[in-house]
């Protein structure tokens, strides 16, 4: 049972990945504390929910303080990563320094860049796109601040997420919300390329596992997910739980560029559009080669998981 010192701090608990994070820890018995803007949201019992404001050094030192670990997993609007991503990633730094505490960043797989063959972590952050560059940037950063004896830092990759509570991603109302809602279910990007998607709960797994080893500290680490699948495949599996033909469909690059004309969000994703047209594919054979044998949640699962809290959580 973890002593009662032992406090992980999770920023961005309102979030998807934040708030799977903060569950994941109170089934594990750890003392959390959930930090957001708001200082309300749902929460595990025993849960500390905390108002705070991380943007700011005595924000997040304030939301930081008395921490054994703090989780980052706050992230700006998509459209605002290189304006605000890395002022705030900074401010957690010092946050967490500030408390003696390790500091676990949810991070992705931006950094890499368009390549050839599976995603690993020994690659190159050879992305030229600025959010790419961003999420590098933030990488080397932090890093950098681990091996000065800053404070201790480990990295936890995902590819694009869904499961409950996973509305602001590619696969989420334009694809659970849109079957349930006997809409066309829209992949985005070409239907029969492999792609790694990260289930939610798997993420925040994985994310807690690096936070309790010694062994995950200085170092990037992809986060075990479920085998790689076409987007055909994926939409073919939300409407076999569904139990019935659906309309499905890829929203290609002419549709993004048209889209983006008015959504900004939207025409964000052109910068990344390489992560759509070829074979996307996570490696994470590097986390469980470490800390062993890990139990990914089959997409059959998860999409059940996922089109449940959908049906208690209606999007318009």
């Amino acid at each position: 049972m973890p002593a009662e010192s032992d406090l992980h701090v999770v920023l961005g608990a309102g979030g998807a990945i934040g708030g799977s994070v903060v569950r994941e820890l109170a089934s594990r018995g750890h003392r959390v504390r959930a930090v957001n803007r708001s200082g309300r949201m749902p929460a595990p019992h025993g849960v500390e929910v905390h108002r705070g404001d991380i943007t700011t050094v005595e924000g997040a030192t304030a939301a930081c303080a008395g921490a054994e670990v703090v989780y980052h997993c706050a992230a700006p609007a998509y459209d605002r990563w290189v304006e605000e991503f890395p002022h705030m990633t900074d401010t957690v730094r010092q946050g967490a320094a500030a408390a003696g505490a390790k500091l676990v960043f949810a991070d992705n797989l931006y950094m890499y860049g368009p390549i050839d063959g599976s995603l690993t972590e020994d690659l190159p952050y050879a992305a030229r796109n600025p959010k790419g560059r961003v999420r590098a940037e933030m990488a080397e950063a932090l890093l950098a601040a681990h091996r000065s004896g800053e404070l201790r830092v480990a990295l936890g990759r995902a590819s694009d997420y869904y499961g409950p509570g996973g509305v602001n991603t590619i696969v989420g109302a334009t694809v659970f919300g849109a079957a349930l809602g006997r809409k066309t279910a829209r992949w985005v990007g070409p239907l029969d390329q492999p792609h790694t998607l990260s289930y939610l709960p798997d993420i925040a797994k994985g994310l807690v596992t690096l936070g309790c080893d010694t062994r995950a500290d200085g170092q990037a680490w992809h986060l075990p997910t479920a085998p790689a699948v076409t987007g055909r495949e994926f939409l073919d599996l939300v409407l076999a739980e569904l139990g019935r033909h659906g309309r499905t469909a890829a929203l290609g690059r002419p549709m993004q560029r048209l889209i983006g004309l008015f959504n900004p969000t939207v025409r964000a994703l052109g910068e990344t559009w390489y992560q759509r047209d070829r074979p996307f594919v996570s490696d994470t054979s590097k986390f469980t080669t470490t800390f062993g044998p890990f139990a990914a949640t089959p997409h059959t699962d998860a999409i059940a998981a996922t089109l449940d809290w959908y049906r208690a959580n209606p999007t318009p």
